[in-house]
């Protein structure tokens, strides 16, 4: 194994052994994936912003960040890349103009929304959250962001819940995923 592949597998192994599992958190069923345990530790932290902001080639002009636990891995990756941070939305929560997106979630609908003047047409965009699920939200993302001129290079995630089928509704694009969850 490689040098490169032992330290992936390292910090894997260290993200796994962070992140808390909450059975039948929001609702009977459903395993929450607690990442506050993981965000405590400095060292594990500044490890994952660091393999996350340089997964995807450059170069990065804005990353994207999707509310709410996004924001928190998101800024920082922009930080590293020295990029620009854009938060997207739930709907009602930016002052307008806004440009907005809405999707079918499993259990009804949803939309996102983005300034669009913070999104310069042509910009290379990394889009950035905590854990890929279905994808419907990152793909509502990479479309809004399209629709605002925008060019999604990527996207960049702490862990894939490998079971749904989030990977598959984002083909095309490059994904990464420092920890998959089967």
């Amino acid at each position: 194994m490689s040098t490169q592949n032992q330290n992936d597998q390292q910090l894997a192994d260290r993200i796994e052994a962070l992140v808390r599992d909450v059975p039948d958190y929001p609702t009977p069923g459903v395993v929450f994936k607690d990442i506050t345990p993981l965000l405590a530790d400095a060292a594990a932290f500044d490890a994952t912003i660091k393999a996350m902001a340089h997964a995807i080639p450059g170069p990065i002009d804005l990353v994207a960040g999707m509310e709410a636990r996004g924001f928190i891995v998101a800024a920082p990756v922009a930080q590293e890349l020295g990029a620009g941070f854009i938060p997207i939305r739930k709907a009602g929560k930016l002052p307008g103009p806004v440009a907005r997106r809405e999707y079918e979630l499993e259990y009804g609908a949803a939309a996102v929304e983005v300034h669009p003047f913070t999104v310069p047409a042509g910009s290379r965009v990394l889009v950035v959250d905590d854990v890929l699920a279905t994808g419907g939200t990152a793909l509502a993302t990479i479309e809004l962001l399209q629709e605002c001129g925008a060019e999604v290079v990527g996207l960049s995630f702490l862990m894939d819940l490998t079971f749904l089928p989030g990977r598959e509704r984002l083909a095309g694009y490059p994904v990464n995923a420092l920890l998959n969850v089967g």
